[in-house]
This record gives structure tokens, C-alpha cells and sequence, in this order.
């Protein structure tokens, strides 16, 4: 499996300028803990989460998102997607086709395939219960 077979095509993102407020509400609105910054032009700017409306101080988004963006290809393994939310400790991970944002990957796409019995060869300890 690879991002564009388990990424969410309709990405919600929110502007560098959006209040902090504004972007509680459309986290909490569309139920989703964190969501891309993009320019007018659709560029990315940075990724914002729950977590730093938390854990930062600031009026608007750009006062608190997180600037170095992590992102892969549409055609990259989940199993790749999943090693790198692992190792940089993040939730989601924008999908890109060059400099345009064509998805969004989650944990969240990652339990729900499992789920769906999609394979997924992640290297997860298997306890024998």
C-alpha cells in the first residue's frame, strides 16, 4: 500500500492569519487534531495541531505552527509513512505531488486500514497473548 491508497483527499487547511481561536473551532468542527498551513497560492507553510495550540503562546497561526514540514509522495509506502510519524514523533504527514498538497496521511488513515484488514507490513512487536 502506498499514501494515495490510504491518504484523505479533501484536506482542510487553515490560513497563516486565522486566529488561534478560529482554528480550535475548525479542528473541533471537523474533528481532526491538527491541519496544514497554506498560502493563498495553496503553498505549505507549516503543520498546526492541537498540541501547539496547547503547549504555545500566540494570537494567530503563524505564532504557533510548526515550520519544518515533514511531507512524502502520494507514492510513498505505508510502511515508509508510518517509520517516519515513529521517528520525528508527529501525526500526519502532508502528501505532495511536486509543490502541490494532494493529501493528507494521519495515524489515524493508518489504524483505519489496518482495521479494514488492508495489508500493512509495519515493524510493530507481535505479542502472543
Amino acid at each position: 500500500m502506498i499514501a494515495k491508497d490510504i491518504m484523505t483527499k479533501d484536506v482542510i487547511t487553515v490560513s497563516p492569519t486565522a486566529t488561534v481561536k478560529n482554528l480550535a473551532k475548525i479542528l473541533t468542527k471537523n474533528q481532526i487534531s491538527g491541519a496544514p498551513v497554506t498560502d493563498k497560492k495553496g503553498k505549505i507553510l507549516g503543520v498546526v495541531s492541537e498540541a501547539d495550540i496547547v503547549a504555545k503562546r500566540g494570537k494567530q497561526v503563524k505564532d504557533i505552527m510548526s515550520k519544518n514540514v515533514l511531507g512524502v509522495t502520494d507514492d510513498t509506502p505505508v510502511e515508509k509513512i508510518a517509520s517516519v510519524m515513529t521517528t520525528h514523533k508527529i501525526n500526519r504527514l502532508p502528501v505532495m505531488r511536486g509543490e502541490k498538497l494532494v493529501g493528507i496521511v494521519s495515524r489515524a488513515d493508518i489504524v483505519g486500514a489496518i482495521a479494514m484488514g488492508k495489508h500493512i507490513a509495519l515493524h510493530t512487536p507481535i505479542y502472543d497473548l
